[in-house]
């Protein structure tokens, strides 16, 4: 489930550390830690709704699940590898592109291990 990550990104998103949360919604910083991490994945309607009015958002924006990002397509691949051969991209500059693509696929999953 997102909950705890929605709750997470939307308290972020508003400004509010844990504990002002936690306080605001009269709750204790360590329970709400738990739902964020996606421990206690079954909060109550009523903890929900304290949250949410916090937060000033609709119950429901706490339980979606947030759009997938577009995902593009071969045709978009190709474009952008068909422009960078016109531009006259050196080899060199090439390799350079691997090290990014490396360091971005080192971070999606280091990102992915912290959930």
């Amino acid at each position: 489930m997102m909950i705890g990550k929605n709750i997470q990104r939307i308290r972020k998103k508003k400004g509010l550390t844990l504990s002002e949360l936690a306080e605001r919604a009269s709750m204790s910083k360590s329970y709400l830690s738990n739902i964020e991490r996606n421990i206690n994945q079954n909060p109550s309607i009523q903890v929900m709704e304290k949250i949410s009015l916090v937060l000033d958002v609709e119950l429901n924006s706490l339980l979606e699940m947030p759009p997938e990002p577009p995902v593009p397509s071969e045709n978009d691949w190709l474009e952008l590898v068909t422009e960078l051969k016109e531009s006259g991209m050196e080899k060199e500059q090439l390799e350079e592109f691997k090290t990014l693509i490396q360091f971005i696929k080192w971070k999606n999953r280091d990102a992915e291990e912290k959930e």
